[in-house]
């Protein structure tokens, strides 16, 4: 019998400073199986990171979601769509293939990639040149000790406060927070 993902109820308040953002989502999070709290909270962290393009990019008309992630690798972790279906924003967490992200910059105006855990650096070593090309194409690298923190915060139910201030990000919640930069490594 397959196991079937684990549901979390999340309440996130985001206060982007820097894009003048400020609203309250409420979302569901399936945690397939095989994903650990520390991916699953790297998606969080990358949509709070992103909500604001909801205003800047699509003044409001359009969606913001959280895709199949591992139970489907052709879905985004994270994606952002207009009114018409048009993806606008492809995310992916980990440390993805290069063929998936050429195909991923072909279907969307612009792919990101958050990347975390210890092993990042060695991805990056292997796969720099074959991103060369990509010009849609921007990898972020999630330092491993706020990715590891972050999977502190997770609980089946999750009240999150994210603010955006100067490039740096801020989740807590009613005990912790973590407070991390994600650096561009392009």
């Amino acid at each position: 019998m397959a196991l079937k993902s684990t549901i979390y109820k999340v309440n996130l308040s985001i206060a982007d400073i820097d894009h003048s953002y400020y609203a309250d989502h409420a979302l569901t999070l399936a945690r397939h199986p095989s994903e650990t709290d520390e991916r699953m909270m790297i998606r969080l962290l990358a949509l709070s990171l992103n909500a604001y393009k909801l205003q800047t990019d699509l003044n409001g008309d359009g969606v913001l979601a959280f895709g199949a992630g591992l139970s489907d690798p052709d879905d985004p972790d994270l994606s952002l769509r207009d009114f018409t279906g048009q993806t606008r924003l492809w995310v992916e967490v980990g440390q993805p293939e290069d063929k998936p992200l050429n195909k991923a910059c072909q279907k969307s105006d612009a792919v990101m990639v958050y990347c975390f855990n210890h092993a990042a650096e060695v991805w990056w070593r292997g796969i720099e040149s074959k991103l060369t090309r990509m010009d849609k194409l921007q990898v972020w690298r999630v330092p491993t000790e706020a990715s590891q923190a972050l999977a502190k915060l997770a609980e089946r139910s999750m009240q999150i406060q994210a603010t955006v201030q100067e490039g740096e990000l801020t989740l807590s919640n009613s005990q912790d927070s973590v407070h991390l930069e994600v650096v561009r490594w392009k």
